[in-house]
């Protein structure tokens, strides 16, 4: 056996979080997700933990894990996040590692990828070190074992990082044919041009560095990648197998066909690839010709005999090598006509005179508690891993030079998380896609100004006025956002918080919350000393004085605050530090008094007397909470708009009954006012318990009676939720049949509207717990169990509606 097949997926999505409360903000881009983690988990992270194979009339007859029968590496900042949102997905992946460890002679699926997707020829020696230690560190604590090979940020290599790697023990990475240079067998010195693509990809390759250490490569086929990404060959799961399977020529030679890909190709990028690729494994797996590998196994079992020279400073995505991350190369994703990428250049110069300015600091402050900075910042991934108290204390005494106070570990703090948010803003997909204002760009200016923040915070220099004059030469291609200087006001300045504005938000939040409630507190711990309440009727206050410690710097501060609810959207207040009890009281006294007289225009004087001109309001709070405030506020408001609507449509009834008697199109004034009421009544339907299914078809033929254009995409998330949730409690009691009962006629009576519902979750669940329990009820049925039939009867139902069916 001498043919073997190697799918390699990079999995990755750029840290989203918000650097100062550690947590992604909602992403309306992402609808109908909260962001864009959420979503691609939903099309592709999740989904290829659990993949469907299919028989011909479409039914799911197998539930497969993808990750376990293919090469691949997630990004840190992926599954640290998906450890804390999505920790089954997480589980999943852990466990095809170790699965595939028995499958694969001892050699796992994953590999380990450079910590936050830095372009590795782009970034200093130190940054480049600490990245590779962060990224096998972050490797070695999940999968618990240490990484044979990594992957490279958009594959862009040079031989420092190489050397690198293998100091760290890297064995091999993986790079697009491109980057071939030259090769010659190993016996035979004679160098062949293999530039522009020409490199076999069916072999590894040895590449000799400098310092006369050596390093496997694998330069993946570009033609089948392509064709997997671009030209549609994940439509059809066999012809996918039948395409790498005819890639072989005749030798004697093991040969590997290795492919490489985003992961999210696999169900993002296109919708159901994750099935597409479990056919493919699956019939590969029945084909006696080929053998399904991975790269460590292949690599010790066919170890190089040819060598390779490979293109310095050369990336899989950027055909002018590393430029897409620097300057205005041609390379971009389809922006508007006329658009260019001109302002790559002063973005990557503001990072750079950013990052260069923040060293001395560094350097010069923390030796005055640690023995090594460079080493402690090495080392620091352990903290980021796990930031409890104790780890960082031990974390702290491992490093320092003497005893460190508590002013002195705050110091310490926030020097180390200065340099982790510097690093964090050379995220390459700041400079990938096509404007300066896009998400991506934005996350990564967001980066920059809390290592600016922190730097200024431990006494260095402020450096935010010079990194604007940077910014303002990078030039948007949106006329009204001007330039990076002013996209920096509008969307990065507005997202930063202190312990001042986060005790503002608490604060505000609280005010809203109901009882036994805490509002987000985010990486901060908040603790309430004192709140005093006071209500008149649509009209709310709190006085009180609270502690906000930050769980990253352990900085503190004790503030006091106040916050006024005087009616609709009108919220106000004030959040300073504490810092006199008698200047309290006072406040708490005026403040009081005011609102008891209703006196508006006293109390805003007031706030600004004792909190100074910069007065809390809605929007004061994060993005999560002020919708959240946002939506109880108006719940009164919402209420009476839906009233005047339903009166509406029942006064204007007899001429809508005439209209459908007619059989005419319904005015486009008034079909939008029944499918608002529409709309509004199936979510409530679904939302009750009992769900009234008599009211349900009801809805559910009005809709097609009319063709009323609903909102199929909040019905569809709110139906998976309801069905999930019921799946799952059927799940802790299989006996009980009701859970069941209730999912099949949900499904039934929604099925007239002929819209795609995304249930995996579901389906899961079903195959799983149907294969465990349903030949058990064949046996009883055909024995003449009554109960097990109407049982049976209800499952099977639910099967056919899931489109899952077990054997």
């Amino acid at each position: 056996m001498n043919r073997f097949i190697c799918v390699h997926g990079h999995f990755y999505q750029p840290p989203r979080e918000n650097p100062w409360i550690e947590e992604i903000e909602q992403q309306d881009s992402a609808h109908p997700y909260h962001d864009w983690n959420k979503r691609i988990h939903a099309e592709c992270y999740g989904p290829n933990a659990c993949s469907r194979i299919l028989d011909r009339e479409l039914n799911i007859t197998n539930i497969v894990n993808n990750y376990a029968k293919i090469n691949f590496d997630f990004g840190p900042t992926l599954l640290s996040w998906m450890e804390r949102h999505e920790p089954e997905t997480y589980e999943a992946i852990l466990e095809a590692d170790r699965e595939s460890c028995k499958n694969f002679s001892g050699h796992g699926a994953a590999i380990a990828q450079c910590y936050n997707h830095m372009i590795m020829p782009l970034a200093n020696a130190r940054d480049k070190r600490t990245q590779v230690v962060w990224g096998i560190r972050d490797f070695e604590s999940r999968f618990g074992r240490k990484p044979e090979g990594m992957w490279l940020p958009e594959t862009a290599v040079d031989l420092e990082t190489l050397e690198i790697l293998v100091e760290r023990g890297i064995l091999f990475t993986v790079l697009a044919p491109n980057q071939a240079k030259a090769v010659h067998r190993l016996k035979d010195k004679t160098w062949k041009d293999v530039s522009g693509t020409k490199v076999d990809p069916k072999r590894p390759y040895l590449c000799h560095l400098p310092s006369g250490k050596t390093i496997s490569v694998f330069f993946y086929d570009g033609n089948v990648s392509h064709d997997v990404a671009f030209a549609g060959l994940l439509k059809n799961g066999e012809e996918f197998a039948r395409r790498l399977t005819s890639c072989f020529v005749e030798r004697r030679e093991a040969q590997l066909v290795n492919i490489a890909t985003d992961g999210e190709t696999y169900g993002h990028h296109h919708g159901f690839g994750n099935m597409a690729l479990s056919y493919c494994l699956y019939q590969i797996e029945k084909n006696p010709a080929v053998t399904l590998t991975v790269y460590g196994e292949f690599l010790e079992k066919f170890p190089p005999v040819y060598e390779a020279e490979i293109l310095e400073r050369s990336a899989w995505s950027c055909s002018h090598g590393v430029d897409r991350w620097r300057k205005h190369c041609g390379c971009h994703t389809g922006g508007k006509p006329g658009w260019n990428q001109e302002w790559r250049s002063p973005l990557r110069e503001a990072l750079d005179w950013v990052r260069d300015q923040m060293v001395p600091v560094f350097e010069s402050q923390l030796a005055a508690y640690v023995k090594d900075p460079w080493l402690a910042r090495d080392d620091y991934i352990e903290v980021i891993l796990d930031r409890s108290r104790g780890n960082t204390e031990k974390f702290l005494d491992r490093h320092a030079r003497k005893e460190l106070f508590p002013g002195d570990k705050i110091q310490a703090l926030k020097l180390l998380e200065m340099q982790r948010q510097a690093m964090l803003m050379y995220t390459s997909c700041g400079w990938f896609f096509d404007e300066i204002s896009g998400i991506e760009t934005v996350q990564i200016m967001q980066y920059a100004k809390r290592a600016m923040d922190l730097c200024r915070e431990v006494g260095g220099p402020d450096l935010e006025g010079q990194f604007l004059e940077y910014l303002q030469k990078a030039v948007s291609n949106i006329p009204e956002y001007g330039n990076g200087a002013k996209i920096y006001e509008k969307f990065v300045k507005p997202s930063a918080v202190g312990l001042v504005r986060l005790g503002g938000h608490y604060a505000l939040s609280a005010l809203f919350e109901s009882a036994g409630e805490e509002p987000e507190s985010y990486n901060f711990t908040v603790t309430q000393q004192i709140c005093e309440r006071d209500q008149q009727a649509d009209r709310k206050m709190a006085v009180g004085r609270l502690k906000a410690v930050s769980d990253i710097t352990w900085e503190e501060k004790e503030l006091m605050y106040a916050v006024f609810h005087l009616g609709i959207v009108d919220i106000i207040g004030g959040v300073a530090e504490y810092t006199d009890e008698k200047q309290y009281l006072l406040m708490q006294k005026d403040l009081r008094e005011l609102f008891a007289r209703r006196d508006i225009d006293g109390l805003r004087g007031a706030l600004g007397n004792y909190f100074g001109p910069e007065i809390s309001s809605l929007w004061n709070l994060f993005k999560d909470e002020q919708m959240k405030v946002l939506y109880r506020v108006l719940e009164s408001t919402l209420s009476e708009i839906e009233k005047s609507m339903r009166q509406i449509t029942e006064y204007h009834e007899p001429i809508i009954q005439v209209i459908k008697q007619l059989k005419m199109p319904l005015p486009k004034i008034i079909a939008n006012t029944v499918v608002a009421m529409v709309d509004k009544d199936l979510l409530e339907v679904l939302g009750n318990d009992p769900v009234d299914f008599r009211r349900l078809e009801e809805l559910v033929a009005e809709v097609k009676e009319w063709g009323l254009g609903i909102d199929h995409v909040t019905l569809g998330v709110v139906v998976r939720h309801r069905v999930n949730a019921l799946m799952e409690s059927w799940q802790a009691s299989p006996d009980e049949i009701r859970p069941m009962e209730t999912v099949e006629a949900i499904l039934r009576s929604i099925k007239p509207l002929s819209f795609d519902l995304d249930l995996w979750e579901a389906q899961n669940i079903y195959f799983y717990v149907g294969n465990r329990i349903l030949p058990e009820l064949r046996d009883r049925r055909d024995a003449g169990d009554e109960q097990a039939r109407q049982s049976l009867d209800v499952l099977e139902k639910v099967g056919d509606y899931l489109h899952v069916k077990i054997p």
